[in-house]
C-alpha cells in the first residue's frame, strides 16, 4: 500500500487545514476515514476471496491427483488379478496333460539318496548344467569340509 509516514500525515493535516478551514476539517476528516475503511474492508474481502478460490483450487487438484492415483493403482490390481487368473487357467491345463501322461517309471523321495547317486553316475555333465552346486552333495561326508555329513 502507500506509505505515509507521521511528517507527510502532518503536511497533508496542515493543506487541510488551510484548504478547508476549522470548520469543515472535522467533517471531511470524518468522511476520509469512513472511505478509507470502506476501501480497506473492500479490499480484505477481496483478498479473502480470492484466498478462498485458491484454497478450493488446491484442494480440486489435490483430489484429481488422488483419483489420478486410485486410478493407476485399480489398473495395476487389474493387471495383477489378470495375471494371476492367466497362472491358475495355466496350472489347470498342465493338470490336465499331467493327468493324460504315464507315471514316471521311477520316482524318488526326498529321503531316498538315490537322487545322488543318479548325479554321480551322470558325470560331468551333470556338473556342467548345475554350475557345481551340487559338487558337495556328490562327494563322500569324510571329503565334506568340518566333518559335516
Amino acid at each position: 500500500m502507500i506509505e505515509i509516514s507521521f511528517g507527510k500525515l502532518v503536511l497533508l493535516a496542515l493543506i487541510a487545514l488551510i484548504v478547508l478551514g476549522p470548520e469543515k476539517l472535522p467533517g471531511a476528516a470524518r468522511t476520509a476515514g469512513a472511505l478509507l475503511r470502506r476501501m480497506r474492508s473492500g479490499w480484505d474481502n477481496v483478498r479473502a476471496e480470492v484466498e478462498r478460490e485458491l484454497q478450493i483450487e488446491e484442494i480440486k487438484r489435490v483430489a484429481r491427483e488422488a483419483a489420478a492415483r486410485a486410478e493407476a493403482a485399480q489398473a495395476e490390481l487389474d493387471v495383477a488379478v489378470q495375471k494371476v487368473r492367466d497362472v491358475g487357467s495355466e496350472a489347470k491345463v498342465v493338470e490336465a496333460i499331467s493327468a493324460d501322461a504315464p507315471a514316471p517309471a521311477t520316482t524318488y523321495p526326498l529321503s531316498d539318496p538315490a537322487p545322488v547317486e543318479v548325479l554321480a553316475e551322470a558325470g560331468p555333465a551333470a556338473d556342467n548344467a548345475t554350475g557345481d552346486l551340487f559338487d558337495s552333495v556328490k562327494k563322500a561326508p569324510a571329503e565334506l569340509p568340518n566333518g559335516h555329513a
